[in-house]
Parts: structure tokens; sequence; C-alpha cells
């Protein structure tokens, strides 16, 4: 099953559009545009369907042409806009959706259906269960609600290849007998609602950290999400901390931060989320790329730039980058990074692939008239590798293709080589980054 997250942010998303505070400001400064909460399964499901989301899908490359399936959660405007049917009725899409949810929330759609579309209306309650097409759906109960209670539901669906994920957005603190629904469900992935940071007083229909917490707690405690449960943070607010301090707040409970636009892979045969982080010297790259790690406990920091010895320049910068990461992380020094990312077993971050390419250079000393095929073919090794990979993986490179013509053969060879490399990984690759002078810019 794969997951493409088209929204992350609250209602208001984050920043809020119309807000000066400091979790606002951070998260404009970051370039960290989170809007309102959705998903795309497969490209044929749809969790929730925001205003927001259908043009979120585009944004990231992607159609709605083949969904087939829509499952809402409730019916406040950010996880609803019933003038989406509309739009779908003026192009013959050839095939029926099913629009799945609480019946309020399914009331609200009906006067949007064009007139002949095939759209079939289906009325759900919590402890419902059904087929939808080939997901099994069981529709859970949630703290939260429109007008009245039972108005809103949360969803546990199972994929084709056996892969399951809890779609738990809205939804403030559950009770102790609602777990007892998910008991040894051992998902592949929550995604769970963290609304208001420090400021959980502001609703009952929402969680806070603390709650969020003890959410997963509960989770962890029953069975339904293990060690490999990939347990992630939506519907975020500007009521949240700064987005490194919630990062490192989230970490404590074995959670991290959801991002616009990330994909998941989950279910045999699947490969983790691949990440490419560009930029210049001294752009911030690598820093970007430790942040985007750190939602991780453990992590494998894969440096490929070796050592140097009697280089102190060169020490000091493999120093400052130690000290930046958590005592939790592993450390590999190699130039077999193809190997690395066939066998890893917990998250990667390399840094990175051009001081990689380098080193492949030397060892076939093209330099000194080597053949370029072998370092050809290495850089295939190590896509089929990255291609493949099993866990998470981020993977930090340079930016050279911006500037001035090197005024070397050697130069302009490395030029070249390292701009199909790049060029090759972000094709391959779940979501690519830019980072401008500290600012990151996705591109992907």
């Amino acid at each position: 099953m794969e997951v493409l997250l088209l929204g992350t942010g609250a209602a208001d998303g984050w920043p809020n559009p119309f807000c000066r505070c400091d979790s606002c400001g951070d998260a404009a400064r970051r370039n960290e545009v989170r809007g309102q909460t959705a998903a795309l399964v497969d490209d044929v499901l749809m969790l929730d369907c925001g205003p927001e989301a259908p043009r979120a899908a585009v944004r990231f490359g992607r159609t709605l042409a083949d969904v087939r399936h829509v499952l809402l959660t409730h019916a406040h405007p950010d996880h609803l806009g019933p003038q989406a049917l509309l739009f779908r009725s003026w192009v013959d899409a050839g095939h029926v959706v099913d629009v799945v949810g609480p019946p309020d929330a399914v009331d609200v759609c009906r006067p949007w259906v064009g007139p002949g579309d095939p759209v079939r209306f289906v009325p759900v309650e919590a402890g419902d269960e059904l087929q939808v097409g080939e997901y099994t759906v069981r529709v859970l109960q949630a703290q939260h609600k429109v007008f009245r209670d039972g108005d809103a539901v949360l969803y546990d669906v199972t994929g084709p290849d056996g892969s399951r994920i809890l779609w738990a957005c809205d939804t403030g603190p559950l009770p102790e007998s609602w777990f007892d629904a998910v008991r040894d469900a051992a998902f592949d992935a929550v995604f769970l609602e963290e609304t208001f940071g420090d400021r959980s007083d502001l609703s009952a229909g929402h969680l806070g950290l603390t709650e969020f917490a003890e959410a997963v707690e509960s989770l962890r405690g029953c069975g339904a999400a293990t060690a490999s449960t990939d347990v992630v943070a939506v519907h975020l607010g500007h009521h949240n901390p700064p987005i490194a301090q919630l990062r490192e707040r989230l970490r404590y409970c074995g959670a991290r931060v959801g991002t616009d636009g990330e994909v998941l892979h989950m279910g045999s045969g699947s490969s983790g989320s691949r990440t490419l982080v560009l930029g210049g010297v001294r752009s911030g790259k690598s820093r970007h790329a430790e942040e985007l790690s750190a939602a991780y406990e453990s992590v494998t920091y894969v440096a490929t730039g070796g050592t140097r010895e009697g280089d102190e320049e060169w020490a000091r910068r493999v120093a400052l980058h130690r000290e930046r990461r958590p005592d939790s992380w592993a450390t590999i020094e190699t130039v077999d990074v193809a190997e690395v990312l066939r066998e890893a077993t917990m998250p990667l971050l390399i840094d990175c692939l051009g001081t990689w390419l380098t080193a492949r250079l030397d060892i076939h000393d093209v330099w000194n008239g080597g053949e370029v095929a072998a370092v050809d073919a290495d850089i295939d090794e190590l896509l089929d590798a990255w291609k493949a990979c099993r866990v998470p993986v981020v993977a930090v490179s340079n930016e050279v293709g911006s500037g001035v013509v090197p005024a070397t053969a050697s130069g302009r060879l490395f030029r070249d080589l390292l701009g199909r490399l790049n060029a090759s990984i972000a094709s391959e690759s779940d979501s690519v980054t830019m980072v401008v002078a500290g600012i990151p810019m996705p591109l992907r």
C-alpha cells in the first residue's frame, strides 16, 4: 500500500495565513507550508477530501482520475469539500465513485453530484465493517463531532497486500474501551491528529501533545502499534512549538511529524520512503537532512567522505556534523553505499553523494585515464539499490550545475557525472528538496 499525504495541517493549515506568532513565522521561514489533512492511497482511495486536497494532488504530480473510493471522517469543511464531486462530473471518469462516511457527511455531498454522474453513497457508523473495492474498512468511533455524537468516525483500512493503516483524524482523547477494537492490529502506519500542541485546553475534540503521547502509549499497550509501526502526526496547527522542537518532542513518544507530499510505502515487497536533499556549499542541506531524519529514534549516518589524515579543516567539519547528531545514531564511513542501501534495517542518512562520486572516480583512477564507464556502472548499481531500499532513506547531494563552467576537463567531467547522478536519484525519489541559503524549497 502506498500513502501520499496530500496535507498534514489543521483546518487553518500551518502557518495560519493570518497569524504572526513565532510558530507560524518559523514555518514560513522554513517554507514548511502544511495544507488541510488528507491522503491518497494507491491513487484509488482518498482519506478525507477537503477543498485543498484535489489541487494538492496535482501539485504533487498525481491525478485523481483513478479515484474510486472516498472515505470521509466527518463534515467539517477542512475534511469535506463536496464541490470536488461537481468538478469530477465535468470529466467522463468512466467508473463509479463510492463516497463513504457518516450519514451527515454523505448528505452534504448529494446536491453536488452532476446529472448522471456515477456516484454511490455509502452511509456508515462506528462498528461497521465493509469491503470498499479491494480494501477492507473498519469504521471506528471518534471523540469528535460536528453537530452531534456519532457524526464523526475514524478508519482502519487493510489493503489488498495485507498492509494496514489507522486514519485517526479528527479525535479527542479516546476512552480505554476504544482500544479493544484495534487490539493486536499491528498497524503498518498510524496517522494520528495532533492539533493543539501545549494548548489542548482549547478543545476536547482534538489532541494536544500530552494526549497524543497518551494515545500512542495506549496503541502500543494493546498491540495496535508495534516497534515497526510508523506513527505519523497529522492535522498539525500553529499552537504547536516550532517544527524542530516538535520533531524532538514527538520522537520521545516514538512518533514523527508528517509532511505534505510525503509518500509512505508499506506491505511486503515495498520500499521505504526516499528523499533527496540538494544544495550548494554551506547552504544548510546537511542540517535540513538531519532534521528530516531526527524523527527516527535510531538512524545510520552514512559518511561517504572517509577520513583525511592531516587535514585539520576537514576534521573540524566532521566534528561539527557529529556534534549535531543524536547519541542514538550510528555512523558508517564507507564508499560502498549501494551495499549499505541493500542491507539496511534502520533509517539511513547518506551525506553526501558528491563525495561518494569523487571516491568512485578515485577508485577507478579516472583522473589518470581510467574508464569512465566503470563509474557509470557504479551509478547504475547505486540507483538500483536506492530504488530497492526497504527503509526510509535521506540522501544529501551537491548542486553544481548552476555556476561557472569549470575551467578544467576533470571539473567538467565531475559536474556532468554529478548532474546525471542527481537527476537519476531524483527521478526515483518520493520527495526532492533544494536548500537555498538555509531555506528548504520543495521540488517534489
